[in-house]
Formats: C-alpha cells, structure tokens, sequence
C-alpha cells in the first residue's frame, strides 16, 4: 500500500513546485511585476527587498507636534525593469511599481549617539503606473495599502484607493509624475544616466 502512495505523492509534489514556479514566473515576468486578480485587486508584491531601493523617508512624530501623518520609516523599493527604463529614459514607465515598507521609529538612542533608528516592520505600501486602469486625474497611477488599519494583520490583496486619499498630495508636492523624486537622492542620481547612475562610476 505504501510503495503504491508514494509515486502518487511524488507526483503531486512535482506539479505543486511546477505551478508553484509558473505562478511565480507570471508574476515577475517582464511587465511584469504587477499582477491583479480577477476581482480587479494588485496582489501584494513579494521578492521587493531584492528590488531598487531607492530611499527612506521619515516624518517624526517628535518634529510634527506629535501629530505627523506618517511618522514611521518608509523603505522604497523600485521594480528592477522600471528602474532599468528610469536610468534609460528618465521616467516612469507604464507597469512601474514602487512599493513602500512601514517601518516603526524603535528607539532613539544607540551607541553612536542618539538619533532615530528603525524598530518594527508595520505594514506595505505600493503605486502602480498604468494607462489603462487609472485616469488621468491621477496621471495614470494607483495608491495601494496591504495592511489593516491596526497594522497587524499583512493582506494578500488591496484595492486601489480613493484617489483624494493619496494622489491629491502627490499631485501638489511631487517633483515628477506623481512621485516624490525631490526626497529619493538615488533616483535623481540615476535619472537617464543609463550605466552612469549606478553609483561607484
């Protein structure tokens, strides 16, 4: 009975791991990165922390009043076809995902002095570039959150957002297409160098 399993098993295990790296392959196919279901929802981005990264922000709460809008760390990570086309060109291509990580302040001291330094992982954020789904209004990008608003729990799905919860400040502050380039050093040193925004030529 037992030799009888095992082949099946064995089987069953083949094709898992085959589809496993088909799903794997379409979603980190060249265009790419991007992928929604059937319902219309980004699914959450994975493998970004081997993507571009690009910067990170922070807006204390102890430099707003205690009232800042996003007071932790936002790690940013760009995919690496958008970045390949953004050092090319100098924009933003159609299916350029950013994703953002939400990183709580988790101490002010260390034994380098004091200072903000990075404590827990809180959530994932991203923006998607795309023509076809988002309306001009938002210059064709949309906002995503992939994670409850008490940032326990870690969605496989989001929703595009409402566009005054996100694009209209972006679309008032932002230096080029809806994108923050003025605070991301590594993305105005890269714009449309090719090679020569690498860093180290």
């Amino acid at each position: 009975m037992n030799n009888q399993i095992k082949p099946v098993t064995y089987v069953i295990s083949l094709l898992t791991l085959v589809f496993g790296m088909s799903v794997t392959s379409m979603v980190h196919a060249d265009k790419g990165y991007v992928h929604f279901d059937n319902d219309g929802k980004l699914v959450r981005p994975v493998g970004y922390r081997e993507w571009i990264y690009v910067g990170t922000p922070l807006t204390p709460n102890d430099m707003n009043n205690g009232k800042a809008a996003f007071p932790e760390f936002h790690n940013v990570y760009i995919d690496p076809v958008s970045w390949a086309h953004w050092k090319k060109t100098g924009e933003f291509r159609d299916g350029t995902l950013i994703v953002k990580e939400l990183v709580s302040v988790g101490t002010k001291s260390s034994s380098s002095g004091k200072g903000y330094f990075m404590g827990d992982f809180l959530g994932l954020e991203a923006v998607v570039k795309d023509r076809k789904r988002f309306p001009a209004s938002s210059q064709h990008w949309g906002f995503y959150r992939f994670t409850t608003d008490d940032h326990k729990t870690l969605l496989p799905t989001s929703r595009v957002m409402k566009e005054e919860s996100c694009a209209a400040c972006h679309k008032a502050s932002a230096k080029q297409d809806m994108i923050f380039l003025q605070h991301y050093p590594v993305l105005q040193a890269s714009k449309g160098l090719g090679e020569k925004g690498i860093g180290g030529k």
